[in-house]
């Protein structure tokens, strides 16, 4: 079967809280990327981000993109906190993978980070390799 590639904008990223999880189903990091102009980034409960896809108000958001069997999927996605699901995220060479997206009710109230551009700019947490 294809390996799945899963865009990742939060605690599962290299370095990070949730990376375990990932690497644990046999996750591969394939690259980092960005999505296209057209998300929005929150911190939800300085816990992890929740993004959103807008039509406008967006900017490019960075991602890690990871590769994953597909037997694994499942058993990734059932660790993710509510809220959190699985659409198709358009990086910005226009290109779609699917990726980990909020839920609209996750994030109201929530603090938006939209210009900080990543999780990791938000929270300090550099990957360094």
């Amino acid at each position: 079967m294809t390996p799945i590639l899963l865009a990742v904008n939060g605690t599962l990223m290299r370095g990070l809280e949730l990376n375990p999880n990932m690497t644990s189903v046999g996750g591969i990091f394939v690259r980092e990327d960005n999505t296209d102009a057209h998300y929005r980034l929150w911190s939800i409960n300085d816990r992890h981000p929740g993004m959103i896809r807008v039509q406008t108000g967006g900017a490019h958001i960075a991602l890690e993109i990871w590769q994953l069997p597909p037997a694994s999927f499942a058993q990734l996605l059932s660790s993710e906190p509510a809220g959190l699901s699985i659409g198709k995220v358009k990086l910005q060479d226009g290109s779609e993978v699917l990726g980990v997206l909020a839920e609209p009710w996750l994030v109201e109230g929530q603090k938006e980070i939209t210009e900080t551009g990543s999780w990791r700019r938000y929270t300090g947490h550099h990957h360094t390799v």
